[in-house]
């Protein structure tokens, strides 16, 4: 098994990394930790009920703070992208098809995931 971090980096889509919306505080913390293999770092009640998760040190945070999480969702830059696709598909989650995106003249191998609080992550991998 490799030491290399599966997760390197998260970005919101929209406002925060930190407060994605979920409706379930336990129910995300449960499903986060099962699927993505992430472990709870924090949690607060005030000003929101939020709970912070991590893995590899990156952090993604989930609050009850009334946002659309169907609008909402994290890009995640990842180490061995196929790998990653593999090991959330052995969790018994459906992965979206992989492509290959372009951005800003940088290629990248890419697939997504939904989860079912409705928020939608973009698993993303620079082809060198």
């Amino acid at each position: 098994m490799s030491n290399t971090p599966a997760f390197k980096a998260a970005y919101p889509y929209q406002k925060a990394i930190l407060a994605l919306p979920v409706i379930d505080i336990d129910e995300a913390a449960n499903w986060y930790s099962k699927h993505f293999g992430m472990s709870e770092v924090a949690r607060t009640s005030e000003p929101e009920p939020t709970i912070i998760l991590e893995r590899d040190g990156v952090q993604i945070g989930f609050a009850i703070n009334g946002g659309d999480a169907s609008q909402d969702g994290a890009a995640i830059l990842v180490n061995n992208i196929q790998g990653m696709k593999e090991e959330l598909e052995l969790t018994g989650l459906k992965t979206g098809n992989s492509r290959i995106d372009e951005r800003e003249g940088k290629k990248f191998q890419v697939f997504f995931v939904v989860a079912p609080d409705g928020l939608c992550y973009y698993f993303h991998e620079p082809i060198e």
